[in-house]
This record gives structure tokens, sequence and C-alpha cells, in this order.
């Protein structure tokens, strides 16, 4: 087990214990969970401060629905997320801004807009994007999505040992970033439920986030209102995951996770309150 590192994004600090809560904004018409809601800009801007206000520490935006759907190119992405960078910058300078984007074109102009993490859910397939990353001094997020194309499901996707495989790649990125030029302090491990998962891997990293967490790299888990959620609790819609979310991220927390992607922040911070203090009374018991 690796000594566990502290995050540092913009100047804050997010050590080991700590939890910091990564609210969604996407600036998407089509997004699984929203449908669109926070598509205009005003709508997305006006999301941020309410994420802000429910206790935000990280703000991550987003120009393209993670499945399939219509294209949306560079520019256009560029379009929908650049603006909304610059103008959440103005509004909230010390907030953390994350961007979620494989594109290293993207990242180049987000992070002259003010961003201070690139959100590469789709396991690098762009290896510039590290590069961007360390050009600008900002963080980067490494993901595993099982070698998938970026806005592809998975199909009969198997593993040997899916937390293995997990493991092995976040890890082969983080180094890659760090040689790129990326601050170690500023490198995040993301095991990316769904991302060329079925359910049953979902599960198994979900059961074995400890195996990530003993890298010593911080652990992001996104797994708000996420299928597996929803299947293994019996097929619910995305309407109704939001219980078993919160259920994934205390699981998660007790077990070292450190950022959590989620829709409501509000709920989510709460939670992660309970999982600190349950935590803190259960080393106390033992220790008396």
């Amino acid at each position: 087990m690796h000594t566990p590192h502290t995050l540092r994004l913009r100047g804050r600090e997010f050590p080991p214990g700590d939890f910091a809560v990564m609210a969604v904004v996407n600036r998407t018409p089509d997004s699984f969970f929203d449908q669109g809601r926070t598509y205009g800009f005003g709508a997305a801007l006006d999301a941020v401060d309410e994420a802000v206000r429910a206790g935000a520490d990280i703000v991550d935006i987003g120009g393209v629905k993670a499945g399939p759907g219509d294209t949306v190119d560079t520019a256009e992405e560029i379009r929908r997320v650049a603006g909304l960078v610059a103008a959440v910058r103005e509004a909230h300078p010390g907030l953390v801004i994350s961007v979620d984007t494989w594109r290293a074109e993207v990242g180049e102009v987000v992070a002259q807009a003010g961003a201070d993490l690139l959100n590469d859910t789709w396991g690098g397939p762009d290896p510039r994007l590290a590069e961007v990353a360390a050009a600008h001094g900002i963080g980067l997020v490494c993901a595993h999505a099982g070698r998938a194309e970026p806005r592809t499901r998975p199909h009969r996707v198997g593993y040997d040992d899916v937390v293995a495989d997990v493991v092995a790649h976040v890890t082969a990125l983080a180094a890659r970033a760090v040689r790129a030029g990326v601050r170690a302090d500023a490198v995040l491990i993301d095991p990316a439920h769904d991302f060329g998962k079925n359910t049953w891997h979902s599960l198994a990293v979900s059961r074995r986030l400890g195996e990530l967490v003993a890298t010593g790299h911080p652990v992001l888990v996104a797994v708000s209102n996420k299928d597996f959620v929803g299947e293994t609790l019996g097929g619910l819609p995305v309407t109704e995951r939001h219980a078993g979310t919160l259920a994934t991220l205390a699981v998660s927390a007790w077990q070292g996770a450190r950022v959590f992607r989620v829709h409501d922040a509000a709920s989510a911070r709460a939670a992660l309150a309970a999982v600190t203090r349950l935590r803190a009374a259960a080393a106390s018991h033992v220790a008396g």
C-alpha cells in the first residue's frame, strides 16, 4: 500500500480522510439525467451557483453526452463549455473548475479560460491531453473505460479480473501524466463505473475500491444515478436511483474514495458528513 497523496487544485488541499464533492453541470441538450435542463448558458451558470451554495468543492462542466447520440465535434464542444468556464471563473474565483473532455484541443481552450482540472472519463484516448494539463499546471483525471471508443456502450465486454485491469490501466495513465509534467498531487484516478463495464463489473469495482485507494492516488468515483445502480436495485429508472446513489457513495467513502461526482451536491455533502462522523465514532470505539 502506497502513502496516500494530498490532492492540490487551485490552491486548495484535499488530504487523505477529507471528501470533496464534484457537482455535475452539463451544457448538453440530451444528458441522460436532466435531459437538457442546464443546456442554456444562463441555466448552466445558475446551476453552478446552486451547486456552490449546496457545498460543492468542484464543478465539473461537460459539453458532450457520455453515451451515443448526436455528433458533437470539437468546435461545438468548445462553444458549449469555454464561455461557461470563463464566466464561472469570474463569478467564483476560488472554485475548482473541472471540464469533462477527452480532447486535447478542448482542454487547451478551457485551460486558458480558467479550468483547474481535465476530467478524461474515456481513459486516455488522446495522450496530448496530459501535455495540456502539464503545460498549464492543472490537474488530470485518469480513468478506465476498458479501452472503449468515446461515447460507446459496452457490448459483451469481458475481463479476467476487472479490478486488476482498472488498477493497471489508471496507474499507467497516472505515471504517463507525471512523466509528461503533470504534478503528482494533481492527478486523480477514476474506475469509471459503467464505462466499458457491465453491472457486474461496476459492482466488483465498488466492492474492491480499496485496491485503487491502496495505490496512493486520490480516487474519484462517478456513480450518481448510473445504470448499474438502477439495474442492481431491480431495474429502477434514472428518476428513482437517488437512494442507491447515496448508498454507493457511502460505501465508496468508507473504503477511502475522496472525490465524488454527483448530480445532487447537497445530499452528497450530507451523506459524506455522516460517513465522517460514523468513521470517527468507529475509530474512537476501537481505540477505547
